[in-house]
């Protein structure tokens, strides 16, 4: 399955892709997409249904973050070996664990937001997975298990607030529209292996990412299994896994966005991306 939201911002309804990338209403079925929907027996539920059987939403449409106010918004830093050298940091020995403010989460397709006094703001396409299990202490074969699905996300990061001073990588990560999720949660069965997906981000219509899943340093797996030692991880937390090279702050020399900028992400499998930079 597919599983997003639609709607006015604050408004969204739940919905899901058909076989046809037409968008299903949900909301004879389904309150919302929040945390408590990604549990088994739900997406089980909803699994049952014959997506030509719920209502054909009216397009265009705006597309809200297929997920509404996780309680995790966790990312992983320098997970590909490639975008830490051209960081000039060294390749971790464990996964570099950060939050990232679920305020800070929006559309796909919303403008991200620069915000005053901003002059550093950067781009990372990343993998996101979506939890459906609880999980504490588990072990890196059994991950993947408490998976709900995957989607993209846009790890916008304004550099000078997450790298100068005392260094928390949070503060340059968490304002609004610093998280653009989506299109659509893909369900694990449509994602057999996220060790096998390539990725891309253009900027202006060139291409600035270009990665594959298969280069990070630690895996879907070891992420979850790592994290879970730590805390619990619950039903529709969000983990972004980490980016490849190619971003602005590794650009020599380098690019930051600026207002007016389009951004286009595609991760194969789960869609696209689009968004512009805008001046707050």
């Amino acid at each position: 399955m597919r599983l997003l939201r639609f709607g006015e911002a604050g408004h969204e309804h739940p919905g899901l892709l058909d076989s046809g990338n037409r968008i299903r209403d949900l909301s004879k079925h389904l309150d919302d997409f929040d945390r408590t929907a990604f549990v088994p027996e739900v997406l089980d539920r909803l699994a049952t249904l014959d997506p030509t059987s719920l209502p054909l939403v009216e397009e265009p449409v705006r597309l809200g973050p297929p997920i509404s106010a996780p309680g995790h918004f966790i990312g992983i830093g320098l997970n590909y070996s490639d975008h830490a050298l051209e960081a000039g940091l060294d390749i971790p020995g464990e996964p570099i664990v950060f939050s990232k403010a679920p305020s800070c989460i929006c559309g796909p397709n919303d403008h991200v937001l620069i915000p005053e006094g901003s002059t550093t703001l950067d781009w990372e396409i990343e993998l996101a997975v979506v939890m459906s299990r609880p999980a504490f202490r588990v072990s890196e074969e059994e991950a993947l298990a408490h998976v709900a699905g995957y989607t993209i996300c846009n790890d916008v990061s304004e550099r000078t607030w997450q790298l100068r001073g005392t260094g928390q990588w949070g503060k340059g990560k968490s304002a609004p529209t610093f998280g653009p999720l989506g299109p659509a949660i893909v369900t694990c069965d449509e994602v057999p292996d996220p060790q096998d997906l390539s990725m891309e981000l253009l900027l202006n219509g060139r291409p600035q990412q270009t990665g594959h899943s298969g280069k990070m340093i630690f895996t879907v797996g070891k992420i979850i299994s790592y994290l879970s030692h730590l805390m619990l991880l619950e039903p529709g937390d969000v983990i972004t896994t980490g980016t490849p090279p190619g971003v602005g702050m590794g650009a020599k020399p380098p690019v930051y966005l600026k207002d007016g900028d389009e951004m286009v992400l595609r991760i194969e499998g789960l869609g696209a991306q689009c968004q512009k930079a805008v001046a707050a």
